[in-house]
């Protein structure tokens, strides 16, 4: 099989992350932070580790604050259901956002009465960072956006937003779903207040793994409320972070895989990584435009390994289906959760095939899946 899915979720694993996990169920499977016991401390040191290391490498000062969620929808959801919102404040996100961020913004709109605009960030590389700014009002209490587009690729410069954030006083909040362990992100130098990521995509951990980086000075109000394993004498959630954020067991198996991956890497860096992936990206881009009735979407120059297609007259759905069940290569089709993405460069009505590459992904396969998508037209036109 060949994984061209890594937008979705990373694969393969790195071993360590399997022997991460399996120490865990096998050796000290306890629940963290909920006893004294040898077993219980243990558990709690490696998810206290992995907080240390997730600050570390996001350029934060205060582990206290990092908070485990299942994935990055988790996280978002925490990060904006849990925001301090009134009637009348304003949101300012972008066109490419996914619907873990879409979809809580308009539930709020309907609820607290918000209004939000998604600003058109185009087809292309340009953000017109100017045209941003006008959409700031003195309303807007949030910027939210995504630092990579799982649809396009596309990147978003969030070192400069974040100067503009900070310039307007304005909360910061990043979704790194396809850019944590891809791209550098440092949350002091860049200004980003709150930081959402997952831990089974570019940072190759387990599903079910997921990060919220609370920055100081930022309050959230819980999402879920319930045992924290401290302060049992309260009727209310903790107010201490990052208990107040984290009601119930941690996937301490899960953590583990995610320290184990995160450690996986550092060891490749993320230089190599990201000159990887671009390379591998720029085979299959001249190589898919070269084939006739074939167009390919997104940056034409920098860009994250995500390259979304469409073949002219043929479902993507179909084109998935016979990549999957006649070539043994697995993809994604259809409207890969950012509907606004796809109205952004024209695909709503029909979707894409998008093929996303990881650090363990080769040429050869990449020349593999150029060869099969020629075969597939060549079968459809002749």
């Amino acid at each position: 099989m060949i994984y061209l899915d890594q937008a979705a979720s990373s694969f393969p694993k790195p071993v360590e992350v399997i022997q991460a996990m399996t120490e865990v169920i096998t050796e000290y499977a306890a629940n963290p932070g909920r006893g004294g016991h040898a077993l219980s401390m243990r558990a709690s040191s490696v998810i206290d580790r992995t907080r240390q290391e997730m600050a570390s490498f996001f350029g934060f000062d205060h582990s206290d604050r990092v908070c485990f969620t299942s994935n990055a929808t988790v996280a978002l959801n925490q990060a904006i259901k849990g925001f301090q919102f009134e009637k009348g404040d304003h949101v300012l996100t972008t066109s490419y956002e996914h619907n873990s961020v879409r979809r809580p913004l308009e539930y709020l709109k309907k609820t607290k009465g918000i209004e939000v605009d998604y600003f058109n960030t185009g087809k292309t590389e340009a953000f017109d960072l100017e045209a941003f700014r006008k959409k700031i009002t003195p309303h807007t209490k949030l910027i939210a956006v995504s630092h990579g587009s799982n649809l396009t690729g596309k990147i978003v410069p969030i070192e400069l937003i974040g100067e503009l954030a900070r310039e307007k006083g304005i909360p910061f909040l990043v979704d790194a779903a396809q850019t944590a362990g891809i791209l550098p992100i440092h949350m002091n130098q860049m200004n980003i207040d709150l930081l959402a990521f997952p831990g089974h995509k570019g940072l190759l951990g387990p599903q079910g793994t997921g990060v919220l980086i609370v920055g100081q000075g930022i309050e959230l109000t819980p999402i879920h409320h319930g045992g924290t394993g401290s302060s049992s004498e309260m009727i209310d959630q903790p107010d201490s972070l990052p208990e107040r954020l984290e009601s119930g067991t941690l996937n301490t198996p899960g953590i583990a895989g995610l320290l184990a991956g995160l450690t996986a890497v550092k060891a490749m860096g993320l230089d190599t990584i990201r000159a990887h992936e671009k390379r591998l990206t720029e085979i299959l881009i001249q190589g898919l435009e070269k084939i006739q009735f074939v167009h390919v979407y997104g940056p034409t120059t920098d860009r994250l390994g995500v390259v979304p297609f469409t073949i002219e007259g043929i479902d993507s759905q179909e084109i998935a289906i016979i990549l999957d069940q006649h070539y043994e290569i697995a993809v994604r089709a259809g409207l890969h959760c950012t509907p606004l993405g796809h109205e952004t460069i024209g695909t709503s009505s029909h979707g894409t095939v998008r093929l996303s590459v990881g650090p363990y992904n080769t040429e050869e396969e990449i020349r593999k899946v150029i060869q099969a998508i020629e075969e597939i037209v060549d079968g459809y036109f002749g």
